[in-house]
């Protein structure tokens, strides 16, 4: 199941990066980051992801996403797999024993399941919106201590105080 995550996570960001007009073409561009599949795997994870075709800038059709904030187009160049290494994190500021993390459109679930799934004693547990996570912080926890945590997980963190 985690291949097939990051196949997923991969195919997303291939799409709404790259004016991609074949399946072909992504079969190659799927190769090229590490994911041989089949054409059969390509066209159920594009039922899965509801990608669609949509006319170009210049009268082409592409691959696109439904709607989707997080993987909107860019104009970078860079691969699937560094675009998946930027956290998407924006800021993280407390009151008593909440903290509120903004985050890219879009990025607030995956950084969320992230911190769920660390060994990070300081938080209880999170809730996530699109751009909002709220993070409930364990009693007598410290917001210095809830960063310092949260850096072990989130290595670009940025802090608002």
């Amino acid at each position: 199941m985690k291949q097939k995550n990051s196949r997923i996570e991969t195919l997303k960001m291939l799409i709404s990066s790259r004016q991609l007009r074949s399946q072909e073409e992504v079969l190659n561009a799927l190769i090229k980051e590490g994911h041989h599949i089949t054409q059969a795997t390509l066209s159920r994870d594009f039922k899965q992801l509801k990608i669609a075709k949509a006319a170009a800038p210049d009268g082409r059709y592409i691959y696109v996403l439904p709607n989707d904030t997080m993987y909107r187009r860019t104009s970078s160049q860079k691969t699937a797999a560094d675009m998946m290494q930027t956290s998407g994190m924006l800021s993280l500021k407390f009151t008593g024993n909440m903290g509120v993390i903004r985050t890219k459109p879009g990025y607030a679930s995956m950084i969320a399941y992230n911190i769920d799934n660390h060994d990070c004693p300081a938080i209880l547990g999170t809730i996530a919106g699109d751009d909002t996570i709220f993070i409930a912080v364990a009693e007598g926890e410290t917001p210095d201590n809830v960063r310092q945590q949260l850096a072990q997980i989130l290595p670009e963190l940025t802090v608002t105080k």
